[in-house]
């Protein structure tokens, strides 16, 4: 006489019969509590570290500029937290996931049974949220120190949300595509360029002609643009072009961090 034995339903299965999106909130949200669990030890100084940053950029930019007019302090005080979600992204980002790469739990990670996309996503959101902090407090220090009014419109969010998902995405690329010391390197020399040759913190027209050229073709100087105009509007107007640019630039980044993931799997 033979027993029958049912067959063990395992969580995976069971899990891979829930509907698709409820599915994929779900793994984003374990994802995202382990790379916040994973990166514990170190968040809390990664959050003071870059709020440091924001707060340097606001007083050193004011010591550079000598007795700062509204005008200029307006630059200065839109310009740090643009710069402070800049850093994260380009300097932070691909610092961290090559260190992943190193000690080989960005491969661990891509064994897990869930979709790359899910992965990205999870990195992205907690590079955001490191982010928040000094982008806060860049704001508050640069309207306290140059005693300028800024203004918080609707759009800010979006605008922050854009300029950290870019430079995160992008940042994400050069990490996983380029060799540990040229992934180092480029992310140094990327910063230098945003600190010093970027119209954020100054207006465009005091570069030569072919570097505001170039400039309209990159994501830098648009993000300097829809922060300005969401914390200052009296001040400081943009236009459809620069959203459209940055939006297109945030596609590309996002979907080039999406390939690399993929390439190395």
């Amino acid at each position: 006489m033979s027993t029958m034995i049912a067959d063990p339903i395992s969580p995976t299965r069971v899990e891979a019969r829930q509907p698709r999106l409820p599915r994929s909130v779900r793994q984003f949200g374990l994802m995202l509590q382990w790379q916040l669990r994973r990166s514990g030890q170190y968040l809390p100084l990664l959050i003071v570290v870059q709020t440091m940053l924001a707060v340097a950029t606001v007083i050193g930019y004011g010591l550079l500029a000598g007795e700062v007019s509204e005008s200029i302090g307006l630059y200065l005080a839109t310009g740090a937290p643009t710069i402070t979600l800049i850093t994260v992204g380009l300097v932070m980002t691909p610092q961290s996931t090559v260190q992943a790469r190193t000690e080989g739990s960005l491969d661990w990670l891509r064994t897990l049974p869930l979709p790359r996309e899910i992965f990205l996503l999870a990195d992205l959101a907690m590079w955001t949220l490191i982010a928040l902090p000094g982008t806060v407090i860049g704001v508050i220090a640069g309207a306290v120190a140059f005693h300028v009014s800024l203004t918080v419109t609707w759009w800010l969010v979006p605008a922050a949300l854009l300029i950290s998902l870019t430079s995160a995405s992008l940042g994400y690329a050069i990490g996983t595509l380029l060799q540990p010391m040229l992934a180092h390197l480029i992310s140094q020399v990327l910063i230098f360029t945003v600190m010093l040759f970027t119209p954020i913190s100054y207006p465009a027209e005091r570069l030569p002609e072919w570097a505001q050229t170039v400039h309209q073709w990159l994501p830098l100087e648009p993000m300097a643009q829809v922060m300005r105009a969401a914390l200052a509007p009296q001040a400081f107007q943009t236009d459809a072009r620069a959203w459209l640019v940055l939006t297109g630039w945030c596609v590309l980044a996002v979907l080039g961090a999406g390939v690399a993931l993929r390439r190395r799997s």
